[in-house]
Order: C-alpha cells, then structure tokens, then sequence
C-alpha cells in the first residue's frame, strides 16, 4: 500500500493510492467500468458512455437525477480509465503483477485540505472493491480514524504564516475534521455554552490555547463563529477567529487564525506551536464523541 499527496500545478492537488489485487486486469476491469458492479464498490451510483468523450452521470443514494456529471476521457482497455468527477479528475490504471495486478488511482483536485477525506473514503472504496473480486462482504472500518491517520501522513495539521499589509502576521491553520458543526461546537463551548454565546462574554476554554491571552468575546454565532482579541503585556494585540464551514460534507471545516502585530516573532512562534497542539487535541477529543 503506497498512498502520496502531491502539487498537480495551477493550485491543485494529486492524491495517488496504490493496491495490489489478487485478480488480473481483465477481472478488475470489469468492476471498475461496469455498472452493476461499480455499485458495490464506488460511491454512488454511476451511467457512463463507454467511450472517450462519453457523458458520464453520478447519482447518490435516494436521489433520480445526477448530483454530479463527468466525461471520460481516457479509455484503454484493460489498462485505464479516466474521467471528470465534476471539477475532479479520476484515473485508475491497471498493470499486470504475477497472476494479480497493480491498481493506481489519481484523484486531482483543488481542495488541498480536503485530501484526508478523500484518501479515506478512496481507501474504503477499494478494499470494498477487493471484497467484492473475492467473493465477500466488506467490513465496515473506522473511517474517522483513518481520515486523522491522514491528516497526519499528508502534513494538513501544519499551520501556515503570512505577512499582513501592516508588516504584522497571520496564523492560518485550516482542518477537515470529521464531526459536523454543532459536535464540534460542543467540544470546544462545553454544555454551558453550546446553545450560544455572545460579545462580551468570557471565551471558553476549548477556544483559548496556552500562551495566548484571550480577552472578552468580540464575535460569536453559534455553531459557526467565534472570535476575540487576543492580549499581550495587557494590551489587545490582534484578532483570534474560528470558524466552522462545510468542507467536504464529512463533517465540519475548521479555519482558525490568529494575527499579530510587527516585531512579535516569539508570540508568533509560540502561538504556531501552541495552536497545533491545541488543534489536535481536539481532534482527538472528537474521536471519541458521536456525530
């Protein structure tokens, strides 16, 4: 098993997992391009065009029309099979290795953050796909744990430092976590303060992180939105925000920064290091509670 993440240019990514099967090109060909099959394994439901340039409609359970469409746009016969998935682009390729084959998938993308989630559910695409060759069911995994191990392996956890129009600096750290919303507002509010908070009020400490003073309450809308100043030597010195988005509709995007003044490089650093811990704390943290 060798999965990579990887720049494809103009901004996109390119997640590459690769799997040996015990089954020739011929057998796996046949489930990765016939329908009936594809419907054991893949995703969601799929209506190709056998051919290059063929129109290609991808339907998800309990819904009649395509919620995404593509085109095919390689085609070679056992070898590979290409095609659009709405903005993405998918290419699975098949070598003979002994009396099995080698399965490489590419998956091109534009949401870098979003590749944990991918990965794992390309992950558990395929091996119910190895399932299905060998004649069994496949077991159901833990996708949460899995999409963290990823995370991980891919280096989404790292923050990132920008250079803002005064001189000063930006913390971003953004995160696919793998609880909705109002889970993850739990987690960080407490039950006191899960059904709201507003300005003024003090910050919860599953928003605040060590070495970085927190002031009052600036911005909060429950379960999106939080936000604060942050103090150094007494004094506000910059903005610290969370905010939970969609992301990749397997829970809940988390977009934390924190900005700071000229001349603050050890608050930088240790806020960096700070908030990294801080960030995977709680991902462990929702690991262990039900969506």
């Amino acid at each position: 098993m060798k999965d990579t993440l990887s720049q494809s240019g103009g901004g996109r990514s390119a997640l590459r997992l690769e799997r040996r099967l015990a089954h020739p090109p011929e057998r796996v060909w046949q489930a990765l391009t016939d329908p009936a099959e594809l419907a054991h394994w893949f995703p969601s439901e799929v209506r190709v065009d056998l051919e290059v340039g063929g129109r290609m409609g991808f339907v998800f359970p309990g819904r009649e029309a395509p919620d995404m469409e593509g085109v095919v746009t390689e085609l070679d016969p056992p070898r590979v099979f290409a095609f659009t998935w709405g903005d993405d682009q998918l290419r699975w390729e098949l070598r003979p290795d002994g009396e099995g084959c080698l399965l490489t998938l590419t998956h091109t993308f534009g949401d870098r953050f979003g590749a944990a989630s991918f990965a794992s559910g390309w992950h558990a695409c395929i091996t119910a796909l190895a399932a299905l060759l060998g004649g069994e069911e496949p077991a159901p995994g833990d996708m949460a744990e899995l999409h963290e191990s990823y995370v991980e392996a891919f280096g989404l956890a790292e923050g990132a430092v920008e250079t803002t129009e005064d001189g000063g600096w930006r913390l971003r750290f953004e995160r696919q976590l793998v609880r909705p919303a109002e889970t993850v507002w739990q987690a960080l509010a407490g039950q006191t303060g899960a059904a709201g908070l507003t300005a003024g009020e003090p910050v919860p400490f599953g928003f605040r992180t060590e070495g970085v003073p927190a002031g009052a309450i600036t911005e909060a809308e429950a379960p999106r939105t939080l936000s604060y100043d942050w103090e150094h030597a007494g004094r506000p010195a910059g903005r610290v925000r969370w905010e939970l988005a969609r992301g990749t509709g397997h829970g809940a995007r988390l977009i934390l920064t924190q900005t700071g003044p000229p001349g603050a490089e050890q608050e930088r650093t240790r806020s960096l290091t700070a908030w990294r811990r801080h960030i995977a704390l709680l991902a462990a943290k929702l690991l262990r509670m039900r969506g």
